[in-house]
């Protein structure tokens, strides 16, 4: 049976500002909704586990999706409450890994070098390595078996320096996430700001924003279904 492991922030403030972020929920819950119905047996994990703050404007304006898996008390007890930790997590028990964005992200999964180690080790060992919106700033620090950084010569795509700047936050991160993988020598995929656009390259699967969440996540499952 093909297991998910699906990555989530701890962060609920953008750094020390008074603004709240966290988790863009339905980064999580589109996903999640195409990998349960394919079959797929899916873990949560946070870079220190337990809690999971969830991005106030995320709740705003949901989707019959999200609002389904919100209203879930199981759902919302069992992931958003209790997410495992690192530590709980053997990387050979999954087949994917699959890092959702939100802002809360920039914090946090850069500087978890046990997440990028257990992600490393998934793709070693053939699995799928994928990130959506700004989430794909924890390939950053994931390196092949070569100790290359994975998304090195790759194409990818990741929440763009020009939907940050048109989101009014260019200032309140601490890098850009765009700019973050170019330095890490991946080739860009840039699409239109706010509409859905997915890349994949050796087994590593991005989606530039939210829109690109469940298009993301069947171009997994259709990939899979044909290997």
């Amino acid at each position: 049976m093909t297991k998910v492991l699906m990555v989530v922030t701890n962060v609920g403030t953008y750094g020390d500002a008074d603004r709240l972020t966290g988790l863009w929920l339905s980064e999580l819950t589109h996903a999640y909704d195409v990998f349960s119905k394919a079959g797929y047996t899916i873990d949560v994990v946070s870079p220190k586990g337990g809690y999971v703050p969830l991005d106030p404007n995320s709740l705003a304006d949901m989707d019959d999706v999200s609002l389904a898996y919100y209203r879930n008390a199981d759902f919302k007890n069992r992931i958003l409450g209790a997410s495992l930790s690192p530590n709980q997590v053997t990387a050979s028990d999954y087949d994917i890994i699959y890092y959702t964005g939100g802002h809360g992200t920039m914090w946090d999964f850069p500087h978890s070098e046990s997440l990028a180690t257990i992600a490393s080790q998934i793709y070693d060992q053939g699995g799928i390595v994928s990130a959506v919106c700004h989430g794909v700033v924890g390939l950053l620090p994931i390196k092949d078996a070569a100790e290359k950084n994975l998304i090195a010569d790759k194409e990818v795509t990741g929440f763009s320096n020009e939907e940050e700047t048109k989101n009014g936050t260019q200032d309140m991160v601490p890098f850009l996430a765009e700019s973050a993988l170019r330095e890490g020598g991946a080739k860009i995929r840039v699409g239109k700001p706010f509409t859905s656009t997915v890349a994949s390259d050796h087994r590593v699967f991005t989606g530039q924003n939210p829109q690109s969440a469940k298009a993301l996540a069947q171009a997994i499952v259709d990939y899979l279904a044909k290997a």
